[in-house]
């Protein structure tokens, strides 16, 4: 079956740079447009960052933009969130996602998003 397993998350300090990393398996993975999101508390999943089945698309959520990167590897079935200048306001539950539509384009709403990770913590002390 399809796992999506993040890491890299924990608690750090504002500013810094810390990388998450999903890695994927049980499907074909440079077929799917790989999506971050983060959650906080009693709201719903918010989009970070997308990109497309081949690496040269991306696209980011209004608040990270310039700070987060996100890059793949079809070799490696991985998917990544270079993060940077991390705020408090960065601390949520972040996902890794997949989304298997054939058209490959980015999505932006997680109702598009088919399989899910588990969340990697991330939290940003002041």
């Amino acid at each position: 079956q399809v796992q999506l397993v993040e890491s890299g998350g924990g608690s750090v300090q504002a500013g810094a740079s810390p990388r998450l990393s999903c890695a994927a398996s049980g499907l074909t993975f440079a077929m799917h447009v790989m999506g971050w999101f983060r959650q906080y508390p009693g709201k719903v999943r918010e989009f970070v960052a997308a990109i497309s089945w081949d690496g040269r698309s991306a696209d980011y959520g209004d608040s990270v933009k310039g700070r987060f990167t996100i890059s793949r590897d079809n070799a490696k079935n991985m998917v990544y969130l270079q993060m940077s200048s991390l705020k408090p306001e960065d601390t949520a539950v972040y996902y890794c996602a997949a989304d298997k539509d054939p058209t490959g384009r980015i999505q932006l709403s997680p109702r598009s998003y088919d399989f899910w990770g588990q969340g990697t913590q991330v939290t940003v002390s002041s």
